[in-house]
């Protein structure tokens, strides 16, 4: 038994003796005493040899299991790789109340006529089969098309587990998949009350033949009959965790369907370099191309002072505002970077090399970074725009009445990444500043920046007279190719090549060690602990905390001494948090 307790001196678990009146297949929810105290814990082996002298346990909570023996394999697994104790994890399998009642209603066999879509995919979930993982490229929108994967599932009686980057879009595929399905489909996630979530967990738990529809926590959850797993947005920051475990629902479905034996298909405008390094089938959506017209605004030769937008993009809003078309203007809030005012050449450290933003000094080596490396200036300007800079100048050119923040039903809406789910159709996108999302001082920062880009233009349509304009100083840029071609994957195969040579994901592996008020000689420690087998650069401060950053082609030894080590700190009184292959370093 594992009690719920979240520390590391708990994963080996403790044995104890079952009363004979009582059933505990693994997975179940007991009480057990522990030093003097009934805690709550979950049974993690049977079958063990008899011992003397044990303790009894308490009873058993709850009338389901909440995982079996390859959902546990995995959670282990997520355990050891995010460096957690096995506790917090095995928690994300469980439903927020206790799971009690019958199980979910038998349901009827679905019938489609539709044709597979991925016929490799239909043909395994019909066989009950593992095959090669599926990335699936396309625009979107996806209900549809992810209704027609999980309609063989449920016409063989058997289940589908769709994963979507937010609540809102989870909702959508929920309620167009229920269209389809009946109550077959059911949406689990942090929108709904505990005893919504207990329900559909039960319900998908215990009764196959259901599409169980969720945010990245249903990578999770225990579903009945499971035959194939999707996922919408592979590679959107929304699948993963910000607090410690800091899990990738890719990761751990990608890991379930080795285990459980499912097929895998991954969704979105672009693969990740994750996915393409471990070699899947990647296929577009048939005769659609991934986004339509884009236009290249060149910025590079634009004297100082010449303000946010370009004549041509001037131009474009004036021809909007005459008709009945509407406009999405994106800008990046949060680009850290900087660039030259007089040769727009982008401010780096002479020292190391990183873009180190606003600040004097490096935060990456310390260095002074002074003047621009290519002309001398010592005048810079931030990437990006906030929305209230952006509404002001654009209201200047077609008046303040046609411009406006997401939900103000203006014709011209001024927004950021996160109004895109929400945003309807629109004829025109118009990119600020596509260097400040491509500058960005981490490695990922070319593949997010893309990603991210992409999203924009493709919110445009692909329809005749729709077009995306992208502003930039740097129109040789390959990612800018790449949104021309409307095809990413030569420019993410260059991503890989480019950080092979330094160790980096996906070629290596990195993980973020943050720790505030760490105990002394913390250092010396993380040295020891990775003892050769991994480089372990730091500490850097990261905001009052200490940061070290830790490298290697395979972490898995490490991560095994890490968990002693992170347990000692967090004993002494330090709040620990451990990021595993961060977005950002």
């Amino acid at each position: 038994m594992v009690p719920d307790l979240p520390t590391f001196a708990v994963d080996d678990g403790f044995a104890y003796e079952v009363p004979d009146a009582l059933d505990v297949p693994i997975g179940s929810i007991v009480r057990i005493p522990l030093g003097g105290r009934r805690v709550r814990g979950w049974v993690v082996a049977d079958r063990e040899p008899e011992r003397p002298r044990l303790r009894a346990l308490l009873g058993v909570s709850g009338d389901h299991p909440v995982f079996d023996r390859n959902l546990l394999t995995t959670l282990r697994w997520a355990a050891l790789h995010y460096v957690a104790p096995l506790a917090a994890v095995l928690s994300k399998a469980a439903p927020p109340n206790l799971p009690k009642g019958t199980p979910g209603d038998p349901v009827s066999v679905v019938t489609d006529p539709l044709d597979d879509p991925l016929p490799e995919v239909g043909a395994a979930i019909r066989a009950g089969k593992h095959t090669r993982t599926h990335v699936w490229m396309g625009p979107g929108p996806w209900p549809g098309p992810v209704g027609d994967l999980c309609a063989p599932a449920l016409a063989a009686g058997k289940s589908a587990l769709v994963i979507a980057p937010t609540v809102v879009e989870a909702s959508e595929m929920a309620a167009v998949l229920g269209e389809r399905f009946g109550d077959r489909a059911a949406l689990t996630g942090s929108g709904q009350d505990a005893k919504e979530r207990t329900r559909s967990w039960l319900a998908a738990a215990t009764s196959p033949g259901r599409v169980l529809v969720g945010t990245r926590e249903a990578a999770f959850r225990p579903v009945a009959g499971l035959s194939v797993a999707v996922v919408v947005g592979e590679g959107r920051r929304g699948m993963k965790d910000k607090a410690t475990p800091t899990t990738h629902a890719r990761e751990v479905l990608w890991r379930r369907s080795s285990v459980e034996r499912f097929p895998l298909v991954l969704t979105d405008l672009m693969p990740t370099t994750d996915s393409i390094h471990r070699g899947p089938v990647i296929l577009p959506m048939a005769g659609v191309r991934p986004w339509g017209l884009v236009e290249i605004v060149d910025r590079s030769e634009d004297p100082p002072g010449r303000g946010l937008l370009a004549e041509r993009t001037r131009h474009a809003l004036y021809a909007l505002a005459g008709g009945s078309g509407r406009a999405f203007v994106f800008t990046h809030r949060r680009a850290a970077a900087t660039r030259c005012v007089r040769c727009r050449a982008l401010r780096r450290c002479q020292a190391c090399g990183s873009v180190p933003g606003r600040t004097e000094n490096c935060e990456r080596c310390g260095a002074a970074v002074g003047g621009c490396v290519d002309c001398g200036g010592r005048k810079f300007e931030p990437l990006g725009a906030d929305v209230g800079q952006v509404l002001a100048e654009i209201g200047g050119v077609i008046g303040r009445d046609l411009v406006g923040e997401p939900g103000s039903g203006r014709q011209v809406i001024v927004g950021s990444e996160r109004d895109l789910p929400e945003l309807g159709p629109i004829d025109l996108a118009i990119i600020i500043d596509a260097d400040g999302v491509l500058r960005a001082n981490h490695y990922r920062a070319g593949e997010e920046g893309l990603r991210v880009l992409a999203r924009v233009v493709a919110a445009a349509g692909r329809d005749r007279g729709r077009r995306a304009l992208v502003q930039t100083a740097d129109p040789g840029h390959p990612a800018m190719t790449a949104l021309r071609r409307a095809d990413p994957v030569p420019f993410l195969k260059g991503e890989i090549e480019s950080r092979a040579p330094l160790g980096l994901p996906p070629a290596g592996e990195i993980l973020v060690l943050e720790a505030s008020l760490p105990p002394d000689g913390a250092h010396v420690a993380l040295i020891e602990a990775a003892a050769g087998r991994a480089e372990v650069h730091g500490p850097a401060d990261h905001r009052g905390a200490s940061r070290w950053l830790v490298q290697a082609p395979d972490l898995r030894p490490v991560r095994v001494a890490l968990r002693g080590l992170v347990q000692e700190w967090r004993d002494a009184g330090a709040k620990v948090r451990v990021d595993v292959d961060p977005f950002e370093l």
